[in-house]
């Protein structure tokens, strides 16, 4: 039974993409079967996979509205052990269209039960908002992994979103675990890199990964090129860091 993660902060630009397609290039890697669904209508983890989103025909989208089965939808990436749910920019009508279906919070979950038992992980890449389908998302998940960005706004919003999981906990999903607050964008030179990390982990503890993502050219400049870091250059510190990141989790979800 496949474990599902939502990747999820509503502030943008903290490497939510980035985490979603190298986590799950590098759990791939280990030979775990993984699926990663791109809840996002930007489409980001689905070009940085080297799908075009304008190509794509059946997305998590139609899955949701249920003008598609989620078998036709799923695509093979060209890693091994790696397939993508690809989203498009139709995904922002999926809100407006599911305000007056019943259970409208539960699509997602409905959408993915059915191919859970064939992947070891499901990583959603979440909206940078706290919207319908960022809701649906963690309401599907069974645990969350945090990205935050080790600058100096960085706890802004944590609270905001840390409230949301409360309310989904309470009302649509009580077994949704954190699975960890991520720190990215990490830069050894700067002194408030070190502070944020420091804070974060007085702040937060035994939530914290261990993984601590470094800011990395390899890690920027791979989605242009359609595949992740692993693939681009798996000896760069970006994908080292990711594929600790998969051993931490994978080990985290061992039994």
């Amino acid at each position: 039974m496949g474990k599902i993660i939502a990747i999820a902060n509503q502030k943008g630009g903290v490497g939510k993409t980035t985490t979603a397609m190298n986590l799950a290039a590098s759990l791939a890697v280990l030979e775990y079967k993984t699926l990663v669904v791109d809840a996002d209508p930007q489409a980001n983890t689905t070009s940085g996979l080297g799908i075009n989103p304008r190509e794509v025909e059946m997305s998590v989208y139609e899955c949701m509205v249920g003008k598609a089965e989620i078998g036709d939808s799923i695509v093979e990436t060209e890693i091994p052990f790696l397939n993508l749910l690809p989203s498009h920019i139709n995904l922002v009508g999926a809100e407006i269209e599911m305000v007056n279906i019943s259970n409208r919070e539960e699509k997602m979950r409905d959408v993915l039960n059915s191919v859970r038992a064939d992947y070891d992980f499901i990583l959603i890449d979440c909206a940078p908002s706290l919207g319908l389908i960022t809701v649906n998302s963690l309401t599907a998940a069974d645990a969350v992994l945090i990205p935050v960005q080790c600058e100096y706004f960085a706890l802004e919003g944590l609270g905001k979103l840390l409230n949301t999981i409360k309310i989904i906990q309470k009302r649509l999903n009580a077994n949704l675990a954190i699975e960890g607050i991520l720190l990215t964008m990490y830069d050894t030179r700067l002194r408030l890199s070190n502070q944020v990390v420091e804070e974060v982990q007085v702040h937060f503890k035994n939530m914290v990964c261990k993984t601590i993502i470094p800011r990395n050219v390899k890690l920027s400049e791979s989605p242009s090129f359609g595949i992740p870091a692993i693939v681009h250059d798996a000896e760069s510190k970006g994908a080292l860091a990711y594929l600790n990141l998969a051993k931490e989790i994978a080990d985290n979800n061992k039994g």
